[in-house]
C-alpha cells in the first residue's frame, strides 16, 4: 500500500517541480529584460532631456520605453512559442493533466510572460518619465 502512495504522489511531485523552475525561469526573464530596460534607459538618458527640452510630453517619453519593451517581448513570445510547438512530444511526458496542444496553457503562458514584461519594462520607464 505505501508503495502505491508513492506511486501516485509521483507525477504531483513532477508537476510542482515543473512548475517551480517555470515560475524561476519567469522571474529570471522579468529581472533580465529588468535589467535590459534600465541600460538602456541609461544610456539614452540624453536623447530623453532633448526629447523633453524640445517639448516633449512625459507620457511620450514614457510610452516610447513602453514600446520598445513590448517589441522585445512580442518577439520573444514568437520565438518561445515555435520553440515549445517544437520540444512538445518531448515534454508530453513530464506534463500533469494537461494535454501537450492545450492553446489554453499556451495562450496563459504568453500572457503571463507578456505581463511580467510589461511590469518589467514600466519601472524603467517611469523613472525616464520622472527624470
Amino acid at each position: 500500500m505505501h508503495f502505491n502512495y508513492i506511486l501516485f504522489l509521483r507525477p504531483k511531485s513532477s508537476a510542482t517541480l515543473n512548475n517551480l523552475c517555470r515560475l524561476l525561469a519567469l522571474l529570471l526573464a522579468a529581472i533580465g529584460v529588468y535589467g535590459t530596460m534600465a541600460y538602456t534607459v541609461s544610456q539614452r538618458t540624453r536623447e530623453i532631456g532633448v526629447r523633453m527640452a524640445l517639448g516633449a510630453q512625459r507620457s511620450t517619453v514614457l510610452r516610447l520605453f513602453l514600446r520598445d519593451g513590448f517589441k522585445m517581448a512580442i518577439l520573444g513570445v514568437v520565438v518561445g512559442l515555435a520553440l515549445s510547438f517544437a520540444a512538445m512530444r518531448a515534454m508530453a511526458s513530464l506534463l500533469f493533466n494537461v494535454k501537450p496542444t492545450d492553446a489554453v496553457a499556451f495562450a496563459s503562458a504568453a500572457l503571463l510572460l507578456r505581463f511580467a514584461v510589461f511590469l518589467a519594462n514600466y519601472i524603467p520607464a517611469r523613472r525616464a518619465h520622472k527624470d
